[in-house]
């Protein structure tokens, strides 16, 4: 069999391999089907064969392999699982790697983000405590050559492919820094890279926590749980979930675990193809509490939901910000052959007060449900569906997690998008600091602004005096961020942002309300306590 041909065949074979993993879940549980419906089926699957082969054979140009992939990974098979739900995925071999990657929460390399500018790859940031981060590599570092082997024209996944490897197996990179007469050469040893969901966790007042969650990977549960118990005698915690897209339920699962009280449910699933499933606060918080505000908005979603609704269900935690998401769905992940994965939605997941928390996409496009949704919410209760806490306040379902306080984010106007668009922070910063050396009291100040307004203008980027006095502490914050990165490390330009954060300094506002909603909370669980008991003292009498 040919190389063409081979591949081929692998496609169609993983397009069939979906066709009847996609079937046998949706008709589990269902019955058998009906000789009927077999029939159609292998009569569908047989004409999309004999589609493909008329397409490979008599096509205009000839379809290579890469082609071929194409068709099947990018078409035939996004196609298929778009028509069910947008949740419902199929993962092509990098994008499959790339996912476990990402669920695992390390890999093996030199640990430093990139990306692609034009013909040029910079470094983002390198993670603190890896081999980039401890040779001196910076922000800003353009890679020119990786072994020897020059760097242009690369895109950013061959580099990073390149500087990923086996653990204390060596890497040349070669930077350009601006300021640095001659390029600069750093020989790196590979090592395990672990990339936290917790990215940044800190006491951003007396007493007060931070904690900002990225992602759900498989260290989730414990980073939380770590972070929690590193600041000592809480007085009060800010959960920052904004942005957060989710991940694995199960670890979703094990923070509301140590937040809520032992047997308090956390979430259900309910599906055709497997028994419905409940989980509950196996250990449980063993009654430390302290009042928590949940930070959302619009790009909080799925496992986030879970957390922040089953928090708000149990009067655990105040809500703030703006209405999630609004995914309700849960994807099994089946490993195909060929390294390909298919995410399947299988499940619907429900709050412990039984809401749905999937918005409706009937009838909406891919795109606009992932990129305009706002607009799709219900405007108002009267179309959503009602239930209660656990001390009869109202919420909702159908449509994201409503907030219990609304904080809107903030908008750009054009100007600032043109220098986010531009990367000027990001490109200031190196320039800066190669005539200039600061320390962790860096202030920007009125001369810092002179050079920032010459170096827009060196960029033609165009700008006027209005503009900058208008967003005026926004420049000044994004201009100190990217210096004290590149001086100190991310985690450190992390806490500038926060330090500043609108959104988070009012969700500290509302601490109080969360500590009124906390003590709450403990008279619901006492009075159910006491009901218990009252009832297991009946129940022995009329023993």
């Amino acid at each position: 069999m040919t190389p063409r041909a081979r591949r081929a065949f692998f496609s169609l074979a993983i397009f069939f391999t979906v066709c009847a993993l996609v079937g046998s879940v949706m008709q589990r549980k269902v019955g058998a089907q009906s000789s009927e419906d077999e029939s159609q089926i292998r009569d569908n699957l047989k004409t999309f064969a004999n589609v493909y082969a008329l397409v490979e054979q008599n096509y205009a140009e000839p379809i290579h392999g890469d082609k071929a992939d194409t068709a099947i990974y990018d078409g035939a098979i996004p196609g298929m699982l778009r028509v069910l739900d947008p949740h419902s995925n199929f993962y092509d071999p990098k994008a499959y790697a790339r996912m476990q990657e990402d669920q695992r929460g390390h890999y093996y390399g030199v640990g430093m983000v990139i990306q692609q500018q034009g013909n040029k790859v910079y470094v983002i940031t390198p993670y603190e405590g890896t081999p980039s981060y401890k040779a001196g590599i910076r922000p800003g570092d353009v890679i020119s050559a990786i072994d020897g082997k020059p760097a242009d024209g690369m895109t950013s996944d061959l580099v990073a492919k390149a500087l990923k490897g086996p653990k204390g197996t060596h890497v040349q990179v070669t930077m350009i820094r601006e300021g640095q007469p001659k390029p600069l050469v750093f020989d790196l040893i590979r090592d395990e890279i672990s990339h936290p969901s917790v990215d940044l966790a800190f006491e951003i007042r007396p007493g007060v926590g931070y904690i900002h969650l990225t992602q759900f990977q498989e260290t989730t549960g414990q980073e939380v749980i770590d972070a929690i118990n590193g600041f000592g005698n809480l007085k009060g915690l800010v959960f920052d979930l904004r942005g957060n897209p989710g991940g694995l339920l199960s670890q979703a699962v094990e923070v509301c675990d140590h937040l809520l009280a032992k047997g308090q449910t956390i979430v259900s699933q309910r599906g055709r193809a497997y028994p419905d499933q409940v989980y509950t606060a196996a250990q449980g918080n063993d009654g430390k509490t302290f009042p928590i505000v949940v930070l959302v908005n619009r790009n909080t979603a799925s496992a986030a939901e879970i957390v922040s609704g089953a928090l708000q269900d149990h009067d655990r935690a105040l809500i703030v910000g703006e209405t999630t998401f609004g995914k309700g769905l849960v994807q099994t992940v089946y490993n195909l052959s060929e390294n390909t994965g298919l995410a399947l939605t299988t499940y619907h997941y429900y709050t412990p007060s039984g809401r749905l928390i999937q918005r409706n996409y009937s009838g909406v496009s891919l795109y606009d449900y992932y990129y305009n949704h706002a607009g799709a919410l219900p405007s108002n209760s009267t179309n959503r569906e009602v239930k209660f806490t656990d001390s009869g306040r109202t919420v909702y379902g159908g449509g994201g997690i409503t907030p219990d306080e609304k904080i809107e984010s903030p908008k750009n106007n054009d100007f600032q998008d043109q220098l986010l668009y531009k990367s000027a922070f990001f490109h200031f910063a190196p320039s800066y600091l190669a005539n200039h050396t600061v320390d962790k009291n860096f202030q920007v100040d009125d001369a810092v602004l002179k050079d920032f307004k010459s170096f827009l203008t060196s960029q033609n980027i165009p700008w006027t005096e209005p503009e900058l006095n208008g967003v005026l502490d926004w420049v000044k914050v994004n201009i100190k961020e990217q210096i004290i990165s590149s001086q100190f490390g991310q985690l450190q330009g992390l806490r500038v942002l926060a330090d500043w954060d609108p959104m988070i300094q009012k969700a500290m506002g509302f601490l109080p309300e969360a500590q009124a909603l906390e003590d709450t909370a403990h008279k619901v669980l006492a009075q159910k306590a006491e009901a218990r008991g009252t009832a297991s003292g009946t129940d022995s009498s009329r023993r």
